[in-house]
Order: structure tokens, then sequence, then C-alpha cells
């Protein structure tokens, strides 16, 4: 684990060691699907789901919510090895930053919320630049913004997991054509400071060999707290042969 200094907070630090879990058990508990010792968000919102321990129980437990064939994503201490009824589709480490409370930059350009409506642009612009793990109602976790041209979401930024006291900023992503213009720079900073506005502490992660994400991220005020092994794993059926099958991503 990477540690750093965090500003103060109205919650309980500690609940991001295991943000996904303590998110589904507190602030966005109303999204969980729930089993005795796991839960997960439905899969149109995000793949996201936890448990408080990765014991063989948990993944159990955690099997009983996802149907054969479907993936979840996981943030684990270290890569599971071979869980039962699982197989392993990706491992990366990944970066979790908090912000140091500074003052963003002052942006006042075209950002605009986005609601439903533009729920399709959004998932497209998702699809085409793979900032992590997206779906059609992903919309419905918080606030998102985005930049447009000629009516096109060309930039877009979004609030996803949320404990108390902290909300992690999200989906980060800017359309190939438009990159290189400061669109992601501008839309991080304009939700920090809504974030802040709510006495809240902005978090995010981003994949630890991003070296370029994670720069412009340190400028914007965030800092290195720790690393997690973001898991992806595919439910099996049950008269699958056991495979395992594992393919590592450091990108």
């Amino acid at each position: 684990m990477v540690q750093g200094s965090q500003p103060a907070a109205t919650g309980n630090s500690n609940q991001l060691d295991n943000p996904i879990w303590y998110a589904l058990t507190s602030s966005q508990a109303n999204f969980a699907e729930a089993s005795e010792l796991a839960r997960r968000f439905p899969p149109e919102i995000t793949s996201l789901a936890g448990f408080l321990e990765a014991t063989r129980e948990s993944y159990d437990s955690l099997a009983s919510l996802v149907p054969a064939g479907q993936d979840v994503a996981l943030f684990l201490e270290s890569a599971p090895v071979s869980p039962a009824g699982w197989t392993i589709i990706e491992t990366t480490p990944m970066l979790q930053m908090v912000h140091n409370g500074c003052e963003p930059l002052n942006y006042a350009g075209e950002a605009e919320e986005l609601n439903a409506v533009d729920a399709p642009q959004m998932l497209a612009l998702a699809e085409l630049t793979k900032p992590g793990p997206f779906g059609k109602r992903t919309h419905e976790l918080g606030t998102f913004l985005g930049i447009r041209r000629d009516k096109k979401l060309v930039a877009m930024v979004g609030e996803r997991l949320r404990v108390p006291g902290y909300t992690e900023i999200t989906a980060v992503c800017t359309h190939p054509e438009f990159s290189g213009r400061g669109y992601a720079s501008a839309l991080v900073a304009a939700l920090v400071r809504r974030i802040s506005a709510r006495d809240e502490v902005p978090f995010l992660h981003v994949r630890s060999r991003n070296e370029r994400a994670v720069a412009l991220y340190e400028k914007l005020g965030f800092r290195a707290r720790m690393t997690f092994c973001l898991t992806v794993l595919r439910r099996l059926k049950e008269d699958d042969p056991w495979t395992p099958r594992c393919r590592r991503n450091h990108h």
C-alpha cells in the first residue's frame, strides 16, 4: 500500500480501504443487491461489487448474486488465487488518490450537468475511451458534467462511490479527437469544487501505470493514498470445467 496524508473529513477515512463495500452498506445502500456476505451494484449501473473480507465464503456469497457468464469488478488487497466458481479475467494495480483540500483552478467554461437524456451519449463515450466500468444507468450515482461540441458530448466526468464524508470522481474521459484541450482538467476541477462545497472530500482511482493521468491528478491536488488490485471475475456455469485464465493488464 502507498500511504499518504489525508485532508480532514466528516466521515471515517478507514472506509476508503474498502470503498465499494462501505458505499453499498452506507451512503449507497439503496443501490445494493445483497447476500449474507457480499453486495453488488445492479449491473446496469456498474459491475462493481464487494465484501468485507476476501474469504471463500464471501466469494460463494457473491456468486449467489451473479448469474453465470456475468462479470464483476472488485477492489482487493491482492489478486485472488483461483476462487472456486470464478475465472479471473483481469487484474491490474489501481491507485487510490485523495484530494488534499487545496483550492482547485476556477473553471467557468462550458461544462454542463448531464442527466438521463444524455445517457446514450455518455455510454457511447465511455465505450470508446474505456475509463472503467460504466453502464447505461451509471449516471444515477451522482452528478455528471460534460462538454459538448456541435451538440456532441466530447468529454465528461462524474461521481460514483460515496461513503460518509467522501465522494469518488470517475469516468474521466475525452473523445480522442478533442484530447489535449484541457477538458479533463477543467471538468475534474469543476466537480472537485462541487464536492468540496458539500463539505465532502473528493477521491478517485486510476490505473497505477497511467503516469500521464496520475500526473494530471497530482496537479489538481490529489495525493496517493493506497493501491488496490482491480480484479475482474466472471461467474462460471456449474457444469463448466475449471480452466482458470488471467489477463494481467498494466496500462
